[in-house]
């Protein structure tokens, strides 16, 4: 062995004390294998590790180096993004005001603990699919069970999550993206899906960690028992209150004329919500079914559907504005609603009662429960359930009842009306949970030239819960 400098033992003793911090982290201690391995890398050297850095040809030495450089950011990149932070943009308006399209967040996987990953062998920022190639970025052998290192909290109520899309499991490449496979399934039939190509493309399936990313704030906890009624939700029986920028949709009927870009502004309401209801067909006899009634020349002034907070709902009181204001109920088009079947009449803005299963937590399976729960118990947690009679099997064995063993979560955008939630799919399992936003590191405008406020400076480094 050649003679190893001070400066080798430092590094050494750096790498080393960082890899034994990780294995206590994450409770494995055969990873202490690895030891001998660094050992080999900074000081005995047995092993040419770093052959290929070094031919003798000056150009391929130097392309060796660029190499180098590029795999070392990788993997510092991959282990970073996998433990600690996670970049992420805000591509849907389901958490505005709070969030808006376009924010560019930093994610704190530290927040409830990382995961160790699904499917450890992935490309680094790429979430399930390379663009352009449209191909794989992540290998599924091997393929890990779930496992999360110790954070420095729980997810608590209010509390913006990032997590994996539950229904994300099964995708149907080509359905557009607010309609997820089960959706398509439910609408047309899964011989439909599964055969029409053209209209609905392969379908695959992900691993929980390769799932879609959403955000959304989580106002169930495990074990809560959660009821909306008439938009308000309470848990346990207790009225929770709205978050401050929360928002619904509402009918504005104008005194006649369109409304201005500058109106708009002053509503904060992007170009993408300002939706005029008298071009779409049949909207007279639609006006008639929510009550707006005919002006004075017999015909309807412009009626736009716009999702307002309260703020910009009293602007627009005093404005002077509207000739009516009525928000969108949901027997007008409040969508189907978790668990579709007919045992629970609920809609999006009525809602439950619905229990949230918690780990340990034991129910009696019955015709109700099941339809309620049977999603947690075969996709989530991996049991098989069958129904023989009145008989229940799960995994071939009789039972009357199931012990959950994961956490459930509620989530709901605050954009009520128009956000794609645990009402319409169901609960959040604690292995989907990615982490917490922490800061909002950039926001754009796309309604907006770039430099004519296309970057919204107040929103930089704000804090997404503030």
């Amino acid at each position: 062995m050649k003679k190893v400098t001070k400066s080798q033992w430092i590094l050494f003793s750096i790498i080393t004390a960082l890899y034994l911090a990780f294995v206590v982290w994450d409770g494995n201690y055969w990873l202490l294998l690895g030891i001998p391995l660094i050992f080999d890398v900074y000081i005995s050297k047995l092993i040419p590790w770093g052959f290929w850095k070094n031919p003798k040809n000056k150009a391929l030495r130097k392309i060796a180096e660029w190499v180098d450089a590029i795999l070392f950011a990788l993997v510092a990149v991959y282990f970073i993004n996998l433990f600690i932070f996670q970049m992420y943009k805000i591509p849907t308006p389901s958490l505005e005001k709070s969030l808006l399209v376009g924010d560019y967040l930093m994610v704190n996987k530290l927040s409830y603990g990382p995961r160790i990953p699904n499917t450890p062998l992935s490309f680094p920022l790429v979430q399930n699919t390379f663009p352009i190639i449209n191909t794989k970025s992540y290998i599924e052998w091997p393929r890990w069970d779930y496992k999360r290192l110790k954070g420095l909290g729980q997810v608590k109520r209010n509390d913006i999550v990032v997590f994996n899309y539950p229904a994300g499991d099964t995708v149907a490449l080509k359905s557009p993206s607010n309609q997820d496979y089960y959706y398509s399934v439910r609408r047309f039939g899964r011989a439909r899906v599964w055969s029409d190509k053209t209209m609905f493309g392969d379908i695959v399936y992900r691993p929980v960690d390769r799932r879609e990313n959403y955000v959304k704030r989580c106002i169930g906890l495990p074990g809560d028992s959660l009821q909306i009624i008439n938009n308000e939700v309470y848990i346990n029986g207790e009225h929770l209150v709205l978050p401050e920028k929360v928002q619904f949709n509402y009918f504005v009927e104008t005194l006649g004329n369109l409304l201005t870009d500058r109106q708009f502004r002053a509503l904060d309401v992007s170009m993408d919500d300002q939706n005029l209801m008298n071009l779409y067909q049949n909207a007279d006899y639609f006006f008639e079914e929510v009550g707006i009634e005919r002006n004075t020349r017999g015909t309807f002034n412009p009626v736009y559907l716009l999702p307002l907070t309260k703020d910009a709902l009293q602007k627009l009181e005093k404005s002077g504005w509207a000739r009516s204001i009525q928000i969108e109920t949901d027997s007008i088009s409040g969508g189907d609603t978790y668990p579709f079947s007919n045992l629970f009449p609920w809609a999006r803005d009525n809602y439950g009662p619905i229990w949230i299963p918690r780990k340990g937590a034991s129910i009696e399976l019955n015709e109700k429960n099941l339809a309620l729960y049977s999603r947690c118990i075969t996709a989530y947690e991996g049991n098989t359930l069958q129904i023989n009679g009145s008989q229940i099997l799960i995994n071939g064995n009789p039972t009357t009842g199931y012990t959950f063993k994961y956490d459930y979560y509620f989530m709901m955008g605050d954009n009520r009306h128009n956000s794609q939630d645990s009402r319409s799919w169901g609960f959040v399992p604690e292995d989907h949970i990615v982490g917490k936003p922490i800061l909002v590191w950039l926001s754009t405008d796309k309604d907006r030239a770039l430099f004519n406020g296309g970057i919204r400076w107040k929103r930089i480094f704000k804090i997404p819960n503030d």
